[in-house]
């Protein structure tokens, strides 16, 4: 989308304007996680897979904190000895996808409350997780619920891409379309090596363009507030997407990001 001025946003919470406080559309760097299926219905996926994470990889900001978690039984870190590392710097990122073996079951859900807490570590302004699975779960001691709860009180988006084909008896699409709505992320479906390849720089480029948009909320009261953002005035065949919504704090100064 074009570069807009603060000017043109109208954001509503509960449907009723609210004046903006904070506007940005700076290539700022983001806390990135890369949460990837490496169970045994991923077998003749996962060197599109590879391919896919690295050039995610290497189409982000060069300052963007990136860190990788495989899951298969259990959760792991890919690369095990650094917490986060830079996206100028992929050789560990690169040789650790690369050397995993699909085997097992599926913890989708257990990976993506660790993908969550990891993010909580990073020092960058923007958070997000890409989650690369065929959505289904069959290990994990976490509920999609929690799961769900736990993202909308982040402030992560969660981008979801859909590996599966019509015989794979493990996909669970809704799930993955459940995670990325929740966050206002968004889900992807490639057919092809090549299509997945230009999807995680699609994904990559969204990161780095995304508006910022901050408000002061209306009302301490703890509940859940919708928030919905318009552009004035409006762009023929615009794709605006945000978060649903968020939980008021009850008290203490703070900006709501939509």
């Amino acid at each position: 989308m074009a570069d807009l001025p603060r000017e043109r946003f109208v954001v509503y919470d509960n449907a009723r304007p609210m004046s903006i406080d904070l506007f940005s559309k700076e290539d700022a760097p983001a806390t990135v996680g890369l949460i990837i299926d490496a169970s045994s219905s991923m077998r003749s996926k996962l060197g599109e897979v590879i391919a896919a994470s690295v050039a995610f990889a290497r189409s982000s900001n060069p300052n963007d904190e990136l860190f990788a978690i495989r899951f298969n039984d259990d959760v792991r870190e890919a690369v095990r000895h650094r917490r986060f590392l830079l996206a100028d710097d992929l050789k560990d990122l690169e040789a650790a996808v690369s050397s995993l073996v699909p085997e097992g079951r599926t913890a989708l859900y257990d990976a993506l409350v660790a993908g969550l807490e990891h993010l909580r570590d990073g020092t960058r302004p923007r958070k997000a997780l890409i989650v690369i699975s065929d959505g289904g779960d069959n290990a994990s001691h976490t509920t999609l619920d929690a799961v769900l709860a736990r993202a909308r009180a982040s402030n992560a988006t969660i981008y979801t891409i859909g590996m599966y084909d019509d015989a794979d008896d493990d996909r669970n699409p809704g799930v993955l379309k459940s995670l990325a709505r929740a966050t206002g992320g968004q889900r992807f479906e490639p057919r092809s090596p090549g299509a997945l390849l230009g999807i995680c720089q699609q994904i990559a480029r969204e990161i780095r363009s995304g508006y910022t948009l901050g408000y002061v909320p209306p009302d301490r009261d703890g509940l859940f507030h919708r928030v919905r953002v318009v552009i004035q005035p409006p762009i023929p065949h615009a794709d605006i997407r945000t978060r649903p919504g968020y939980f008021a704090a009850r008290a203490g100064p703070a900006l709501s990001q939509p």
